[in-house]
């Protein structure tokens, strides 16, 4: 996978059933005219689990949502369609069939027709949010603001701080509830006819990236003089300032090359993700690393430390992502995970889980998890909408 002989790199995720691992066949054309190879992509069920575990509290979820967004906070029935279309509206009406502890149908006798509302103590625990979301206020902010501090031009055009707002976990109405309400951090500009928001003030406070936190917190950062002695484990793992926690498969066994070539990565050093991409040379392997840093703390920006792939290459221009951003996610294997669980590709921060639990919890993901535990789920995925 380090191998310097590499010049060409083709991929083709394959889904196995009966198998413990995702085929990933790689074509390695090398100057010796070596013959195609394949590897492993070891596949993480408890990850894909995560996906999994989602979809009914993500119906419980919205189905809350389009009540109590109704004026008298109690959908007709009838109008359910209208909401979520045709198809989907199965799925809600079987939700609200299966959980009558938080769905409560009413009417459909005489001239009242029937209409579904929240139970009392649905109710109750939905008043909470509110003060849920007080307490995200601060935590979005300075995520917004670390966001902006890591593009390259401090600015990140509006429309795609709306494509992943529910990942960073932001409110519909964040433009005036948030940008509009900082004007000391955040700003609109119209640039060539696109509106960007804008980063009005740096704070080198917020230069500190979740990786440092994270090694601060579990003192795992380590002099200088005392990295000669240091030597790397068997799961890949550095106790190091530059090191990255690698967290990989059950069934990757690293062998001792591999290791010694990682071991090497962990200790070379890298520019910080917050200095300007512009200052340093691509093709530079401290660069490179560079960019794994900016892909961590991207990801560690976002409520469920995970994100839809699609979304995370747009912002390739903004922060100067690999041109070939799958491969340098299958590179990492042991930092990032690709699953094809769900609609669509999702790339997890593989250390912020511990099996298909979310090790750290926004105010917001509390309380979801909260109203979701009426229905008797223990485990709720921990969705967003």
């Amino acid at each position: 996978m380090m191998k310097r002989s590499i010049i060409a790199w083709s991929y083709s995720a394959i889904r196995c059933q009966k198998s413990d691992s995702m085929l990933v066949s790689v074509r390695q054309i090398s100057n010796g005219g070596k013959r195609s190879k394949k590897k492993i992509y070891h596949r993480d069920y408890q990850l894909d689990k995560v996906m999994d575990l989602q979809k009914k509290p993500s119906l419980i979820l919205q189905l809350k949502s389009i009540i109590q967004s109704q004026k008298h906070q109690c959908l007709l029935l009838r109008d359910l369609e209208k909401e979520v279309g045709f198809v989907a509206k199965w799925n809600f009406m079987s939700i609200i069939e299966k959980y009558p502890s938080i769905f409560r149908v009413g009417g459909g006798s005489g001239k009242e027709l029937p209409f579904v509302t929240l139970t009392g103590k649905a109710e109750k625990i939905a008043r909470e949010e509110g003060e849920a979301r007080n307490l995200m206020e601060p935590i979005l902010v300075k995520n917004l603001r670390k966001l902006l501090m890591l593009s390259i031009d401090c600015r990140v055009p509006l429309e795609k701080v709306e494509l992943i707002g529910n990942e960073l976990g932001l409110p519909q109405d964040f433009k005036k509830s948030l940008i509009f309400k900082y004007p000391e951090y955040f700003s609109v500009k119209d640039i060539n006819g696109r509106a960007y928001l804008n980063l009005e003030s740096w704070d080198s406070s917020l230069e500190v990236t979740a990786r440092e936190e994270r090694f601060g917190r579990e003192g795992m950062l380590q002099s200088a003089g005392g990295q000669k002695k240091l030597r790397i484990m068997k799961d890949g793992n550095y106790l190091g300032p530059f090191a990255f926690k690698m967290c990989y498969a059950a069934g990757f066994r690293p062998n001792n090359s591999y290791l010694e070539e990682l071991e090497k990565w962990q200790k070379m050093e890298f520019p910080s993700p917050y200095l300007n991409a512009r200052r340093f040379e691509v093709a530079d392997p401290k660069t490179r690393k560079r960019v794994v840093a900016v892909l961590h703390e991207l990801l560690s920006l976002t409520m469920e430390k995970r994100m839809i792939s699609a979304k995370l290459d747009a912002f390739h221009s903004e922060y100067r992502l690999p041109s070939k951003l799958l491969l340098c996610l299958i590179k990492h294997h042991g930092i990032f995970y690709i699953t094809n669980k769900g609609a669509r590709s999702t790339v997890f921060l593989k250390e912020a889980y511990d099996g298909t639990r979310l090790v750290d919890k926004c105010p917001i993901l509390t309380f979801n998890d909260k109203f979701v535990a009426l229905s008797g789920r223990n485990e709720t995925g921990h969705v967003t909408i």
